[in-house]
């Protein structure tokens, strides 16, 4: 067992942004800080993207805090760009990252510490820093019928290239950007059918500095709340590129709503209609990784975590970062900072390592 002051779970954007902020706070590696990550290199969920998944392609990457992201051209896979990116911030910090270490509990212990059983053996700490994200959970609603349709049902998590889907009949099922995506490149080798439960929200304009204050902030209400946050990309709109445009005029857009059960044939409306599907796309997001926490039992009676800043609301020594308001990459940037500098102000009053008896 390892005694540590913070342990910091996940080294995505929000884990290493976290790492680096408590390391200039003054929680040295060992003693001080140790981050633990379940994969098995460097990249956190950006090495698990689809190929096709290109830097232009990509909501902006946000330069961790320290070493800017080198330029690359928008060709350049995501897959292959940000998890270079990662090792080479994580050598040029000095982080030390410990992998592959995956987190099967968090608990209290009776001298007021946390206790992390991992497969690695086990850590105590006098403070956590969650950072593991949302992309070892995908998000598949229940609809009638899904046990008995014949084809494939694919969650973005698995999904490789439209090449899987060539002269098939596709329904993708989601309204956010990845789904229009991943449409516009099915529907080059395939039939396709959108199908999303409210219309989509486009957004013409430009998107800017307020307007993303404006989507943080409605996030952010909800986690103070208590409620379950939604997505900050999500309640930004989808915004019309040159792409997308193209790709309205030729009606790859044209949106139908969710459709109310499967069939073994395809889908179908309470209303008669049809459509044959060989493949169902689930692209309908995914849920915060937080299963490792429920010992700590942080849920309210709404099933959401209550939240003040970053850390949970009468817990001011667990953190969530790259949560709620914090889950987008330069929201996790900022999440980082604060989190270590609360810690700081509770576990190193007088600026030195101050290890509790």
């Amino acid at each position: 067992m390892s005694d540590v002051d913070v342990a910091v779970i996940g080294a995505g954007q929000a884990g290493l942004s976290a790492g680096y902020h408590l390391l200039r706070a003054g929680f040295a590696p060992g003693p001080g800080l140790v981050v633990l990550d379940a994969d098995r290199r460097p990249g956190g969920a950006w090495q698990h993207r689809w190929p096709s998944l290109t830097l232009g392609r990509t909501h902006h990457v946000h330069d961790l805090p320290g070493l800017p992201f080198p330029p690359a051209g928008d060709d350049v896979p995501a897959a292959e760009a940000v998890p270079a990116y990662f090792a080479d911030y994580e050598q040029h910090v000095g982080l030390g990252v410990r992998r592959p270490v995956r987190v099967h509990a968090v608990r209290r212990t009776d001298d007021g510490r946390f206790l992390l059983r991992t497969s690695a053996g086990e850590w105590t700490a006098r403070a956590v820093v969650n950072a593991t994200g949302t992309w070892t959970r995908p998000f598949v609603p229940r609809y009638p019928g899904q046990e008995v349709f014949r084809g494939r049902q694919v969650h973005t998590v698995d999904y490789r290239g439209p090449a899987e889907f060539a002269g098939q009949s596709v329904v993708v099922v989601g309204g956010g950007a990845s789904a229009v995506q991943l449409l516009g490149e099915i529907a080059e080798v395939a039939h396709t059918t959108w199908v999303t439960r409210r219309p989509p929200v486009w957004r013409e304009g430009p998107f800017g500095p307020e307007e993303g204050r404006a989507a943080v902030a409605l996030v952010a209400d909800a986690v103070r709340e208590g409620r379950s946050p939604g997505s900050v990309v999500g309640v930004t709109g989808l915004v019309v590129t040159p792409w997308v445009r193209a790709a309205r005029e030729r009606g790859v857009l044209d949106r139908l709503p969710v459709f109310d059960r499967l069939t073994p044939d395809g889908v179908a409306w309470d209303d008669g209609r049809s459509v044959r599907a060989d493949a169902v796309l689930w692209a309908t997001g995914f849920r915060a990784a937080l299963g490792h926490l429920a010992p700590l039992h942080l849920r309210g009676p709404g099933g959401g975590i209550a939240m003040e800043g970053t850390h949970v609301a009468g817990e001011p020594r667990v953190h969530l970062v790259g949560y709620g308001p914090s889950a987008s990459t330069i929201g996790a940037n900022r999440a980082g900072r604060e989190a270590a500098r609360e810690l700081r102000r509770l576990l190193l009053p007088d600026g030195v390592l101050a290890r509790s008896a």
